[in-house]
């Protein structure tokens, strides 16, 4: 039987055009909303509905993460303060190679309890997709929505084709919960060539399975460190001008179904590139900082109109997943470097965090706002906190002040997946201890192979 909620007594965060509802209540039936208003008069019309007290709360629509490796929250700690490429080269990628599919998943599990205890309703995610154990697991099982990719290297073509073919089936699984991406890792992983096949693959797999569901698109790192253009002449023997959003661009490969995380090292041209081919970025500041990789020029993206949307990177890299913490930071950091403290004000960041990453995802007729006939994706915020008060403006506490505990309830299609902080569809405590097991056994194979 579907689910009948009405959420009573909040202050209404709509993310849309109705603005901000005091006294105000949203009607769930099923999996979608079904009306929103003034407490008062949404009580009168739905007397028998279950009903959730949200006096002295904030309910608004749940984040939306645009760039995650959900897995790697197993190497959460593990090789923290090197720069990207020795990061990855000596540590990440040697590693990586031992995870097993159950490491991929219950790494993907940990990440998916961390994201719906802090308010993420919706996660982008890249990584290396297995047949039995995988992340789409790990998201259809938790109650999470996610688009789910497996991320394509040139050395690994026959095997990256295959898996993609296997992942596309998630494509609208999970009542359409999940939605799949194809991945180039990025230009200085994947050749010329190659990323002109995982072009025509994408088109294929649309085809075949997008139907309803929406798009299967794109999602790959661009312009992270501002060396790429070197690494790219060094791996592939091409003496490209220009920057690398040009570079890109020159293959035939960008689109408005592709979604850009990092994009920190752009020139002018890259970024009129990025305009005019409808190129949706990922922003992730925090992983940004702690790699050293720079600053991206968000500003400057928004004043031309690019959808730019906010992601945590990999639990390894950040190390968490709060979405509350990427807000803040994004909010001071573009202050700081610009000395001038309007520059993106709160409410345009929390717009990053909700209506433009389900515009990023192509996902923005359904989630990112509370209106009639969008997916109940709701989350109910707890402001009765000290550090909440006095309260004269919800939007800065939400992006200034608020933190991901306190967040009191997550509903995900409709479903109530926590509340009063407690995850009602897997065993926390297990995928906890699960981890550690994980985490024991994998450095144990890779020191077992590596000596």
């Amino acid at each position: 039987m579907p689910m009948e909620i009405v959420i009573l007594g909040g202050t209404l965060v709509t993310m849309s055009c109705k603005g901000i509802i005091r006294d105000g209540a949203v009607v769930i039936e099923g999996d979608s909303i079904i009306d929103l208003g003034r407490t008062d008069e949404i009580k009168r019309k739905y007397p028998r509905y279950e009903k959730i007290d949200a006096r002295g709360k904030v309910i608004m629509p749940g984040l939306i993460n645009t760039h995650q490796h959900m897995a790697m929250s197993l190497l959460r700690g593990y090789a923290d303060d090197y720069p990207l490429k020795e990061w990855l080269e000596r540590w990440v990628w040697p590693v990586e190679r031992h995870m097993s599919g159950y490491d991929i998943y219950i790494g993907s599990l940990l990440t998916a309890i961390e994201s719906i205890m802090s308010g993420t309703t919706t996660i982008n995610t890249m990584y290396h997709y297995m047949e039995d154990y995988n992340e789409a697991r790990a998201i259809s099982e938790t109650g999470l929505r996610g688009v789910v990719g497996h991320v394509c290297f040139s050395w690994r073509k026959e095997h990256d084709i295959k898996a993609l073919i296997e992942l596309a089936r998630w494509h609208g699984e999970a009542d359409g919960r999940i939605r799949v991406s194809v991945d180039p890792h990025a230009p200085y992983t994947v050749d010329p060539e190659y990323m002109k096949e995982l072009r025509i693959l994408t088109k294929e797999l649309n085809e075949k399975y997008a139907g309803d569901h929406g798009p299967i698109m794109w999602h790959t790192h661009l312009a992270e460190t501002e060396d790429e253009m070197q690494k790219i002449r060094e791996s592939f023997n091409l003496h490209v001008d220009g920057g690398i959003v040009e570079y890109m661009d020159s293959l035939g490969v960008l689109g408005p179904d592709v979604i850009a995380a990092h994009c920190v090292h752009l020139t002018r041209r890259d970024i009129e590139i990025l305009r005019l081919k409808g190129v949706k970025v990922a922003h992730n500041p925090v992983s940004n900082l702690k790699l050293a990789s720079g600053i991206s020029p968000v500003p400057d993206m928004l004043r031309e109109g690019i959808t730019v949307a906010l992601g945590t990177d990999s639990p390894c890299s950040n190390n968490s997943a709060d979405m509350f913490e990427v807000m803040k930071i994004t909010a001071l950091l573009h202050k700081g470097v610009s000395r001038d403290p309007t520059v993106l004000p709160a409410e345009i960041v929390l717009r990053m965090a909700t209506v433009d990453g389900a515009r990023a995802l192509l996902w923005g007729d359904q989630i990112g706002t509370i209106e009639i006939g969008k997916k109940a994706d709701i989350i109910i915020i707890d402001f009765q906190r000290p550090h909440l008060k006095p309260l004269y403006n919800e939007t800065s506490h939400l992006v200034y002040a608020a933190k991901a505990s306190d967040v009191e309830t997550t509903i995900i299609n409709g479903q109530i997946i926590m509340e009063n902080r407690e995850i009602r569809t897997v065993n926390v405590k297990w995928v906890i201890e699960e981890a550690e097991k994980a985490r024991e056994k994998l450095l144990k194979r890779a020191y077992e192979m590596n000596r």
